[in-house]
């Protein structure tokens, strides 16, 4: 690795010879994220049914492992149809999956926004409502998923968490989504877009104003740097701080 990006797509990658004739468009990105969100649905009932899981509140880590299976796979096989079909054919082009040295600067950026920007956003929403966004509510979600594993399904749990999400999402999100998004409404009304998007489709309304604040700073970055490289290790880095602080208290 250099200071340069690494491992950059090269021009011989690209097909076609006119590189923005081949970019993924914001109509079929949409069409291809709810595709893969409704099959991911079926799959995750599905396996809810045939594992007889009900209670949201109990949850055994195998069946989070399972569960993120059934939500990442539908997306990559859509990101991967998409780049053959709509885009250039090389995954890392189209999802500005590229690494440098600076995206360690995502470390830091990461654990400062699950323990400051994240507490500083809900900040307001607690003091208007106190005993709904009380911070035991806030990180109840985590703190089941931490309550159901020890030994090997705490790693495994921290493989799901800090590796596999982060990953899958910033590059549905960050590479599909506002990449196709800043085509279609421009950089800074992507930002905005996408982030709205991620927040709401977490399903977590206690969790809106910190997932929000985050997915602003995670949208900016990938703007300014145009590489989900950058925001997957500041992703990386921001569940990994939360994991940690759950276990921790």
């Amino acid at each position: 690795m250099t200071n340069n990006d690494w491992p950059a797509p090269h021009a011989s990658d690209v097909v076609g010879s006119d590189r923005n004739a081949k970019q993924i468009a914001f109509p079929p990105a949409l069409i291809g994220w709810l595709i893969a969100y409704a099959a991911a649905v079926v799959f995750g009932v599905s396996l809810s049914a045939a594992a007889g899981q009900t209670d949201p509140d109990n949850v055994p880590t195998w069946f989070v492992g399972l569960s993120a299976l059934t939500l990442w796979v539908p997306f990559f096989c859509v990101l991967l149809y998409l780049s053959r079909t709509r885009g250039h054919g090389n995954f890392r082009a189209d999802y500005s999956l590229r690494f440098a040295w600076s995206d360690l600067i995502g470390i830091p950026l990461g654990v400062v926004s699950q323990l400051v920007i994240v507490n500083l956003a809900t900040w307001p929403f607690r003091q208007l409502f106190p005993e709904t966004f009380d911070p035991e509510q806030v990180s109840q979600r985590a703190k089941n998923l931490v309550d159901g594993a020890d030994g090997a399904w705490l790693l495994l749990l921290a493989v799901v968490v800090v590796v596999g999400a982060p990953l899958i999402e910033e590059l549905v999100y960050r590479g599909l989504l506002q990449q196709s998004m800043a085509r279609s409404f421009g950089s800074i009304a992507a930002v905005f877009l996408c982030s709205a998007f991620f927040t709401v489709v977490h399903l977590a309304p206690v969790e809106f104003p910190g997932l929000f604040a985050f997915a602003l700073i995670l949208g900016f970055a990938f703007r300014r740097t145009k590489r989900t490289g950058f925001t997957i290790v500041t992703h990386m880095s921001f569940n990994a701080a939360g994991l940690l602080l759950v276990l921790l208290t």
